[in-house]
């Protein structure tokens, strides 16, 4: 079998997707200055999941990420854009998908 290479666990790692993902959730919902449990109702899902999708402890399918999107007047496509541009601003070109 294959080496297991563990994650850093530094600042200095790359971010992962669901990370800069929640985050361009976070800073669209509180520039709207939008209630957490409002853009949830919206999505159809529980504010404590969108809370775990904002903070990056959730990997939400494209289905859940379009709702939340929706939920905040963007599509999927705005967000992702969103957060490969942050991805790039703030650790270069590179980015970590999470499998």
């Amino acid at each position: 079998m294959g080496e297991i290479v563990p994650l850093r666990r530094t600042e200095d790692r790359e971010p992962l997707w669901r990370e800069l993902v929640g985050d361009q959730l976070r800073r669209t919902r509180l520039e709207r200055e939008e209630r957490l449990v409002d853009v949830a109702q919206r999505a159809g899902v529980s504010p404590q999941y969108l809370s775990e999708v904002e903070r990056g402890l959730k990997d939400p399918s494209s289905e859940m990420l379009a709702a939340v999107a929706g939920a905040l007047d963007l599509t999927a496509r705005e967000l992702s854009v969103r957060a490969a541009g942050a991805a790039t601003r703030t650790a270069g070109p590179a980015l970590c998908l999470a499998a």
